[in-house]
């Protein structure tokens, strides 16, 4: 008994002590939860922390000058699809990004900011919405969906994917109604992807703003860490470690709206690119689009630029498609021909283009086998390859009939 009484007294030590570190630490000022530069702000659903910035007209993003955002055409977008034939003036467009707690998605993932911003005839205006906890997230909901009221269209990086399905998850679950229902949507990654997956290595928004643009970021935290950063906040109550996620979320929205001037500009006059690896993968748009004729142009243009060979072979190889598509077989031919020549990853499927050439066309088995052969000795797995050599080689072996004088 007197063992269990011991006991006890210690336990009642350790927690006196525990209510005093408490205790000391609650008297302690807390520290801010509002972000510097931030203004709460209270609506019917409840509050939440705005920030509002804005760059004058004169301001340069790099290479970019935002004063020239305001005269973009409002039929700028055309080319992209049927989507957006309707014109729309650049000052009704809408740029949103957001940065959340994890990068999976998923209804347990939170936009803890939101960025919007718009291109004014003053510059470029932003507008960002901060949670400072979950109960912030309603008032936050309402107020992107009342500013969402000034625009007829969506402009994000991968948001079709992810930032608009996130947003109207967290909507529904607020019991709010989705403002993107009357909003045309234009993510910009699929149109960056067509025009320069060939030139660079990544076509990440932040890649693209250093290739492109020229802008080079200094302390920024990353897309990887932000999530963490701001569960430390919820933890600490500490904001100041979060002016650099607030910055992130900024230039990301700003570079969004000058590369959106950029992209869909090259669409619209693919024969100004200049660039070969940029021509190359516009080309391939236009022969998605139907359009050949131009498609095979560009690519003849972006032969003459320079290329990594491995581009080089396979824009001769689709060259070589489209003149055959277009009835010109002779340049077909010769291009196929080209690809024979060196060693290089279309220098089989040459050889085998050839072969069939050689048989339907010159109706030379012999030529055709050869042909084959050669294509063989690069591929030899190729089952395809071994049944069209078997079939020839019965075919050459056959006595041609004597023609008649």
């Amino acid at each position: 008994m007197e063992h269990i009484s011991k006991q006890l007294e210690v336990l009642r030590q350790r927690l006196a002590r525990i209510d005093q570190k408490y205790a000391q630490a609650g008297d302690r000022p807390a520290a801010p939860r509002v972000l510097p530069g931030g203004t709460v702000i209270a609506n019917d659903l409840g509050e939440h922390v705005q920030i509002t910035c804005s760059w004058p007209s004169h301001h340069r993003h790099g290479t970019a000058d935002l004063g020239s955002l305001s005269e973009i055409p409002a039929d700028l977008f055309a080319p992209l699809g049927e989507e957006f034939l309707e014109p729309s003036s650049p000052l009704k467009w809408a740029f949103l990004d957001t940065e959340t707690t994890g990068l999976a998605g998923g209804s347990g993932t939170m936009a803890f900011l939101i960025g919007v911003g718009w291109i004014s005839e003053r510059g470029f205006e932003l507008k960002q919405y901060f949670l400072r906890n979950h109960a912030d997230e309603p008032s936050a909901l309402g107020a992107l969906a009342q500013q969402l009221e000034e625009f007829e269209l969506l402009v994000t990086y991968n948001g079709k994917a992810y930032d608009q399905p996130l947003l109207e998850t967290r909507y529904r679950l607020a019991r709010q109604k989705p403002p993107f229902a009357r909003l045309r949507h234009l993510d910009l990654l699929f149109s960056a992807r067509r025009l320069w997956r060939l030139a660079l290595e990544s076509c990440r928004l932040q890649d693209l703003e250093s290739r492109i643009l020229g802008v080079q970021r200094t302390d920024d935290p990353g897309g990887a860490l932000i999530p963490r950063l701001y569960f430390d906040y919820l933890r600490s109550a500490d904001a100041q470690p979060l002016g650099p996620v607030i910055a992130h979320n900024a230039t990301d929205i700003l570079s969004l709206a000058c590369l959106t001037a950029i992209v869909p500009g090259a669409f619209r006059e693919p024969f100004a690119v200049t660039r070969g690896a940029e021509m190359v993968g516009l080309a391939r748009w236009l022969r998605a689009e139907g359009r050949a004729e131009e498609a095979l142009e560009l690519m003849r243009r972006a032969m003459k630029r320079p290329m990594p060979d491995a581009l080089v072979y396979e824009t001769l190889w689709h060259i070589a498609d489209l003149e055959r598509k277009l009835g010109r077989g002779d340049a077909a031919l010769a291009a196929w021909v080209e690809l024979t020549t060196v060693a290089n990853p279309w220098q089989a499927q040459a050889y085998e283009r050839l072969a069939i050439h050689y048989e339907r066309t010159e109706r030379n088995p012999a030529m055709a086998l050869e042909m084959t052969r050669a294509a063989l000795s690069l591929d030899p797995d190729c089952e395809p390859l071994r049944k069209r050599e078997a079939r020839l080689a019965e075919k050459a072996a056959r006595p041609r009939p004597a023609r008649l004088l």
